[in-house]
């Protein structure tokens, strides 16, 4: 269960991005019926913490994706391991960072062993 936000004042909450890796997009071996199901986990989530006033809407990531230092081209894929290639992103909103890894936990990326980065966002006005 995702935690309730404290209080009513949600002016006082940061913004925190949700940074997925791997998890069951970055899985080969599903069938497209229980991917089908696992996506729709995620829309549940997602839903329940707009719901909550947290915000909550993200994007999932596509392949092939590219990374560059400076001005090079450094790779473009494959990655060493599936469990550390980023999948996808969400802004959220918490009274703190113990509050936004709360909500992480709650992420459904750890059926699949998908990991969530937690990080406060700087510029408020995202």
């Amino acid at each position: 269960m995702i935690p309730e936000p404290e209080g009513e004042d949600h002016a006082l909450r940061s913004k925190f991005m949700l940074i997925f890796r791997g998890g069951a997009v970055s899985s080969r071996d599903l069938s497209p019926s229980e991917l089908q199901a696992h996506v729709e986990k995620w829309y549940r989530w997602s839903d329940e913490l707009a719901r909550q006033g947290r915000g909550g809407r993200g994007a999932a990531l596509d392949n092939p994706g590219a990374t560059v230092r400076g001005h090079d081209l450094v790779t473009d894929g494959p990655y060493a391991e599936s469990k550390d290639l980023v999948t996808g992103s969400m802004i959220i909103e918490a009274d703190s960072l113990d509050d936004a890894v709360d909500v992480a936990r709650t992420c459904p990326t750890y059926e699949f062993g998908g990991s969530v980065e937690v990080r406060p966002v700087q510029d408020h006005r995202i």
